[in-house]
């Protein structure tokens, strides 16, 4: 059985390791959190290390969920010593496509393949195993990653060269945007006419024209008030929002759905909502409403 490595076991790494573990694969891997090491230390047939170089050193596959480039450049760095002829690693995190180029190619010389292979999915799909993985770069190399990213995604798109995937999970991430702002505005609607809101999900995720895997994931948890523990928190999604303005913006594509969610998000972090699920944007309306109605 393969030996899957695993650089950073937050959120979506500790699902990663979570249905690799059940599906019997052999793990190695590091954070530099040490309750993360000791989440991951606690799975059947995984071992926690204590750099990023120890994974390099022991495992043929590399799975990568890092929060920032800055993260990502520490982690190459300290990995090239290690990286032999024929590793192949996947960088699955949503962050800029010269980034990921520059990790491809500091990898390149020491003889691995870096796949550029972000998910779409919140956390909450991740640790279920539903998740699409965009699968791009060298086909060799991705057949190699294949068998390791089926036991943690429902669906394995191969999406063209290196960086068509960052490219097709900003698309991703701009629909997500949209319709997660659409689900809180149009369940806070509902809820000011008097309507039941569980009666609400239930007519409308149950096959209508109206529905979108937003509505069905976090209306739940809009409709709950539950925001924490977050399966995608505000201030991450921020990052991400980012990456769609800045390349909408070099690409001169119009995007004026996406812009308009913008200030909804923002408005989160002004609430303190920073570390609270993004479904936390029917909350955000909710008090937007009530302080304009005590104007």
């Amino acid at each position: 059985m393969t030996t899957v490595g695993l650089i950073g076991l937050g959120i979506m790494g500790m699902a990663y390791a979570g249905n690799l573990s059940r599906k019997g694969f052999s793990l190695v891997g590091y954070d530099p959190m040490a309750e993360a090491r000791a989440r991951l230390a606690a799975l059947p047939g995984a071992v926690a290390v204590d750099s990023p170089a120890e994974v390099a050193a022991q495992a043929d596959v590399i799975l990568m969920a890092l929060p920032s480039v800055t993260a990502l450049e520490a982690v190459v760095e300290a990995m090239a010593p290690a990286l032999r002829p024929g590793q192949v690693l996947a960088e699955m995190g949503t962050l800029p496509i010269p980034a990921k180029e520059a990790a491809r190619d500091r990898m390149a010389e020491c003889g691995a393949v870096l796949m550029d292979c972000p998910v779409s999915g919140t956390g909450a799909q991740a640790e279920k195993g539903d998740l699409v993985v965009y699968l791009s770069g060298p086909e060799a190399a991705g057949a190699r990653l294949r068998p390791v990213l089926e036991a943690i995604a429902k669906d394995i798109r191969a999406v063209g060269p290196f960086g068509n995937g960052m490219k097709l999970k900003l698309v991703a991430n701009l629909l997500v945007s949209i319709h997660n702002l659409a689900t809180a505005e149009a369940l806070l609607f509902a809820q000011r006419q008097g309507l039941d809101l569980r009666m609400v999900y239930d007519a409308i995720a149950g096959g209508g024209a109206a529905t979108s895997r937003m509505f069905e994931v976090r209306g739940p948890l809009m409709i709950e008030d539950r925001y924490e523990p977050a399966t995608m928190k505000m201030d991450v999604y921020m990052k991400d929002v980012a990456l769609i303005l800045e390349q909408a913006q070099a690409v001169d594509a119009p995007i004026p759905l996406m812009a308009a969610t913008v200030p909804y998000y923002e408005a989160g972090l002004t609430q303190g909502r920073h570390k609270q699920d993004t479904a936390a944007l029917f909350a955000v309306l909710a008090q937007l409403a009530e302080e304009g109605a005590s104007c």
